[in-house]
């Protein structure tokens, strides 16, 4: 039962650790992979339950951050794809105006 409980800590620090290391990436530097990577390690620590109010906040303020920068990644990444099927198959991508669907997507980034 100890062993268990020592195991299940080394988990918490080692998720805590990640976070601690990706917190110092600025958002915008994040590939939406190392986003998703991050928001899952935010949402484990903070389902443990084992951190300060402080921290918790902290986290869940860039969990919400990270969430919504994946979000419009995601966009963009479909409206690319919604661009290359609509020129029939030419491989060449079109830049499009994200904000003017939008308005206050531009101000969150």
């Amino acid at each position: 039962m100890r062993l268990a409980k020592v195991s299940l800590r080394l988990v918490l620090l080692s998720n805590q650790l990640k976070s601690h290391i990706m917190a110092k990436k600025k958002l915008e530097n994040l590939s939406f992979e190392e986003s998703l990577t991050e928001l899952d390690t935010i949402v484990n620590s903070l389902e443990q339950g084992e951190l300060s109010l402080e921290e918790s906040m902290a986290l869940f303020e860039r969990g919400l951050n990270l969430s919504q920068l994946s979000q419009t990644k995601l966009q963009v990444a479909e409206q690319k794809v919604k661009i290359l099927v609509e020129k029939n198959g030419q491989q060449q991508l079109t830049d499009f105006d994200l904000t003017a669907d939008n308005p206050t997507l531009d101000e969150s980034l």
